[in-house]
């Protein structure tokens, strides 16, 4: 016990700024990462990896096995390049994410447009979830889908209502793929989108939905794009963003989802509680002192 208390208080003797600099930098780096994660199925290949990790841990420390220690040694190259692979969705999601940060939008600018555009997608939506009508809206942000928008035909067209019902009608040339709007304008209808390789959709029969289902998460893992999508079957409206999806929405919810979404806040790259911390002290440094 007093052993154990001296090293205790060795390591306190070591311990100054630049190792809680250090703490919180691997801390912070730790949490972002968690936070990319959050929600997919990255997750359960973590969870499964800690546990992996603590049981080798574990037999090392306590049993001698010589042999096995040589297989890590020679398997752990092969699992640094394995690792990337595994993860690559969730890397270049947050590569990309990086990337967008502080980009400025592509919505149009006026208040007027804003919202005439956002009641042109919910009364079209509404009328074409009433008929059971497919449909797949993709709203441009700050990341350009030209490179879809060249699979499809251009029309760069006024948005409204009868523009949208119109192309979205069966058998209509135009109603097999989707429409991706450009500010307050249709600039392209029936494009090809890349299909979800995340598997959201597949964990239980409830969520196992059609193609424009997986081709409106996998637009919006690969962009910061905002897709709006009507089931032909079922006539329910979903929305897709940062290759998550809400579904069963009605007029009045997508209305407000669209109006945050065409009014963002900028994305937070560090945790709330750091950035008013941050806040709080220069806040205090800048207030004059009694003298």
């Amino acid at each position: 016990m007093g052993d154990l208390f001296q090293e205790f208080l060795f390591l306190l003797q070591r311990f100054d700024w630049p190792a809680i600099f250090d703490l919180l930098l691997v801390t912070a780096i730790f949490y972002f990462l968690f936070t990319l994660v959050k929600g997919t199925r990255a997750v359960v290949l973590i969870r499964g990896m800690i546990f992996l990790i603590i049981v080798i841990a574990l037999l090392i420390s306590l049993v001698p096995l010589p042999a096995f220690s040589w297989l890590l040694q020679t398997v752990m190259p092969a699992l640094l390049v394995a690792i990337p692979v595994i993860f690559a969705p969730e890397i270049r999601r947050a590569l990309e994410r990086l990337g967008r940060a502080g980009s400025s939008l592509s919505f149009p600018s006026e208040s007027s447009h804003i919202e005439q555009t956002i009641e042109s997608i919910v009364s079209s939506t509404q009328s074409l979830s009433e008929h059971h009508h497919g449909a797949l809206i993709v709203i441009e942000r700050s990341v350009h889908l030209d490179e879809y928008i060249e699979t499809g035909v251009r029309l760069d067209a006024t948005l409204t209502p009868e523009l949208l019902l119109q192309i979205f009608y069966i058998n209509t040339p135009l109603h097999d793929g989707a429409v991706i709007l450009r500010g307050d304008h249709i600039a392209a209808a029936s494009c090809v989108m890349p299909l979800s390789t995340s598997g959201s959709l597949s964990p239980s029969p409830d969520r196992q939905m059609g193609l424009r289902h997986r081709a409106a998460l996998g637009i919006s893992e690969v962009s910061d794009s905002v897709s709006v999508i009507v089931s032909e079957e079922t006539g329910s409206i979903s929305i897709a963003h940062n290759g998550r999806m809400i579904r069963q929405l009605d007029s009045t919810r997508l209305r407000n989802i669209l109006t945050a979404f065409y009014r963002p806040r900028p994305e937070r790259l560090v945790p709330k509680w750091l950035s008013e911390l941050l806040g709080r002290i220069g806040s205090d440094r800048t207030k004059p002192r009694k003298v």
